[in-house]
């Protein structure tokens, strides 16, 4: 088994570096509430040290082919892969998720983002336009220095989500994870060091808000990225906009999952749970309004309560565990809150919610029926394992419904009615759409959100354009005129 305590704090031109000056952090494993390591935030000595190493290191990177940047991410992907068990037993050990998920979804999606854009490198090219005589061309240049700032749910992807096409486009980047789960991105950072990336590209440093909004203002930075909530996404764009930096917001929502009576009623179920009790509940894309068509409801629930009801809740590190704990006790307490104000409002708790006499921020899953459209549990991100099930008569009532959201990250359609389907998600107001599944995301496939749910994509080619900037030259072949 791994040991979590990280070798220092911070990861900065290439080495571990240690400031215990800056604020003691406590590592806190979910599943037993230990105190499992500790980190110190950054002081400004390591910030500066970061910002300065990320800024003189940039100029050389950019100056290499595309083809010898992604041969050192590929690298990277590589060798995490290799390294799979103990990276996922260390996602488990920051997150308190299972190991039976972390070993698929978390350092694999790592090495899965690396890989596409290390392949993904050599072809950023701009474009020829023939204008007459003369033609226009363009070139494809990186920004410079970005920061990316992380959330807790899943350290490992995210770290390597923002720095894959960070670097492919030629990039420096100074990472911030999460203050709950600031282990994993060091060992990101390490594994790229190791695989050939030139120190001072990828520096990770810990803390809570204030080093990120130093981060987001410096005037050394070009571009912040951040995955995080909604109220944190306001402060960081408002601050990055003061300089006119580049943004990528990745935010909440309140996704809903639509269910008509023609559904395969096994699917649906199954694409409840993942989109509700997944990562217990802590996805920023879940689908935690169910829209149920009143015909096929009373089914739904006994079939969803059924399966539900298996859900092992023991040791994270066991594999046969498939269902973890809370991430933190205020992540728990904030759940328990929704679910009070779930009764009062009048929805009916048919399971879950109830603490297990073990330590640790354990919560058993949750399932809300008869809830309406104006609840708290309906309208706020829970990020919990909260699922609310509403019904509706068809498809046009349900559509507005859905659309009722400040939200706009992510929908669901189950339906065997592919025409529906696709109509549906055309109409429906949000960036990532699924249909007869859920919370599928590969790299390939652009992943953003809508209205309040953030500004721009992350993955896939479309996450090239918001890694890089585009310069054009128009070069006259033709006779110059004057009007004097």
């Amino acid at each position: 088994m791994i040991d979590p305590k990280p070798t220092a704090s911070h990861f900065i031109n290439g080495a571990y570096v240690e400031d215990t000056a800056g604020r003691a952090i406590n590592v806190v494993y979910p599943a037993t509430g230990e105190v499992i390591a500790r980190v110190h935030g950054a002081t400004p000595a390591i910030l500066e040290a970061a910002l300065a190493t990320a800024k003189a290191a940039q100029p050389a990177w950019a100056a290499l082919t595309g083809t010898e940047r992604g041969r050192i991410l590929r690298r990277a992907s590589d060798m995490i892969r290799e390294q799979n068990r103990s990276l996922s037993e260390l996602e488990t050990y920051d997150t308190g998720k299972p190991l039976q998920e972390t070993l698929v979804a978390d350092a694999t999606s790592a090495a899965d983002a690396l890989e596409y854009f290390g392949g993904l490198a050599g072809s950023l090219t701009g474009e020829h336009v023939q204008f007459g005589e003369d033609f226009i061309y363009t070139i494809r240049e990186p920004l410079g220095v970005c920061v990316g700032i992380g959330a807790w749910n899943y350290p490992t992807q995210i770290a390597a989500w923002k720095a894959a096409p960070a670097l492919a486009c030629g990039n420096a980047m100074v990472f911030k994870p999460s203050e709950t789960t600031p282990l994993c991105a060091l060992k990101v950072a390490e594994i790229l060091h190791a695989a050939g990336l030139p120190a001072g590209l990828f520096n990770v440093i810990q803390g809570l808000g204030d080093v990120g909004a130093s981060l987001a203002t410096d005037l050394r930075v070009d571009k912040v990225s951040l995955t995080g909530s909604l109220s944190t996404g306001r402060k960081v764009y408002a601050a990055a906009a003061e300089g006119m930096r580049n943004v990528t917001m990745e935010l909440g929502g309140k996704s809903p999952l639509i269910i008509f009576d023609d559904a395969n009623l096994e699917d649906a179920v199954s694409g409840a749970i993942l989109a509700n009790f997944y990562s217990s509940g802590q996805i920023c894309s879940n689908g935690t309004r169910v829209f149920v068509q009143k015909g096929i409801k009373a089914a739904f629930l006994s079939r969803l309560m059924e399966r539900v009801g298996k859900a092992i809740l023991g040791d994270p590190m066991d594999e046969a565990t498939n269902f973890g704990p809370m991430v933190s006790q205020r992540q728990r307490d904030i759940v328990e809150d929704f679910i009070t104000k779930g009764k009062e409002e009048g929805a009916r708790l048919i399971c879950g919610g109830k603490r297990l006499d073990r330590p640790g921020f354990w919560i058993t899953p949750v399932i809300f029926s008869d809830v309406t459209d104006n609840m708290s549990i309906a309208r706020e991100e829970i990020f919990g394992p909260v699922l609310s099930v509403l019904d509706f008569e068809d498809e046009a009532e349900v559509l507005i419904r859905a659309n009722e959201t400040q939200y706009g990250l992510a929908a669901g359609v189950f339906t065997l009615n592919l025409t529906r389907a696709h109509r549906m998600v055309k109409a429906l107001e949000a960036g990532t759409c699924y249909i007869n599944t859920y919370n599928d995301a590969p790299v390939e496939a652009p992943f953003g959100g809508t209205k309040l749910s953030g500004v721009g994509r992350e993955n896939s080619k479309a996450a090239i354009n918001h890694y890089s900037q585009l310069k054009s030259v128009y070069v006259r072949m033709s006779k110059l005129e004057a009007p004097y």
